[in-house]
């Protein structure tokens, strides 16, 4: 350490000098020492938020990719509240039907093949016309009727025990369909879909009247030559979402953009 002496004081002038000058060097000391307990608190408060606020993206992350067991299928909820399922292929359909059809449901199905079943789960609750004619709107438009580009479809609903697996003597009944027995409700239903995000950031698609009632946003799409993958990209852009589940949410065939 280097002291310098003024040579103009005396002795006892530079040491009280000195003197003066260590007490200020001790009170800037302690209030450095201030500032940088207040910063260290500060800097310790603000990684615990960060550290928080990680813990909350990483459980809203969980959450999001945790999916209803529902969400393997093909399904909506209707303008009155319906859990309404649809099968994929024929595995998912002899599924849907075997496992999840019970007494006082609905099943839709169309005379085309490579039509899905559609359950409407009634949970005990008096099934409306409203959700009756969205349900026949969706098993049309999720048939190949959508790729043969047709406008409408005819389409039947019976009650879950009218299926049956027995066919009759020599015939052969393959995986994903039911003999049907008994009288057949039948109705002729339109062709046209639209796909949206609930509240919760999940992509529904569904007929309009129903995507409308229960997402805040959403698009209405019909047939195209667009690939689905180019479409999910841009009502990703839209709604948000992940392109894979709202691919995984369209029907198969071309698709395109109605109403933007």
């Amino acid at each position: 350490m280097e002291i310098v002496f003024d040579v103009r004081k005396t002795a006892d002038e530079n040491a009280s000098s000195f003197f003066e000058a260590s007490k200020k060097a001790k009170k800037k000391l302690a209030g450095a020492e201030m500032a940088v307990g207040k910063t260290r608190l500060q800097l310790q408060s603000l990684l615990k938020k960060q550290e928080l606020e990680g813990v909350e993206n990483k459980e809203r992350a969980g959450k999001k990719q945790e999916r209803k067991w529902y969400e393997k299928f093909r399904w909506f909820v209707s303008s009155e509240g319906f859990l309404c399922i649809g099968g994929r292929d024929a595995a998912s359909n002899e599924i849907l039907v075997k496992k999840h059809a019970e007494k006082g449901d609905i099943v839709f199905h169309t005379e085309i093949s490579g039509s899905p079943f559609f359950v409407i789960k009634a949970d005990g609750r008096e099934i409306g016309q409203a959700t009756l004619e969205e349900a026949g709107v969706a098993t049309a438009s999720f048939s190949r009727v959508w790729k043969l580009g047709l406008s409408h479809a005819e389409v039947f609903h019976v009650k879950p025990e009218q299926l049956s697996k027995t066919p009759k003597a020599g015939e052969y009944l393959e995986k994903g369909s039911f003999i049907v027995n008994g009288h057949a409700n039948k109705q002729m239903a339109e062709v046209k879909l639209a796909v949206g995000a609930a509240k919760d950031g999940t992509i529904m698609c569904g007929p309009v009247a129903a995507v409308r009632k229960n997402c805040s946003r959403y698009l209405e799409i019909g047939h195209g030559n667009n690939k689905t993958s180019d479409v999910a990209k841009k009502i990703k852009k839209k709604l948000g979402g992940e392109i894979d589940d709202i691919a995984r949410a369209l029907p198969s065939g071309g698709v395109m953009l109605t109403h933007v």
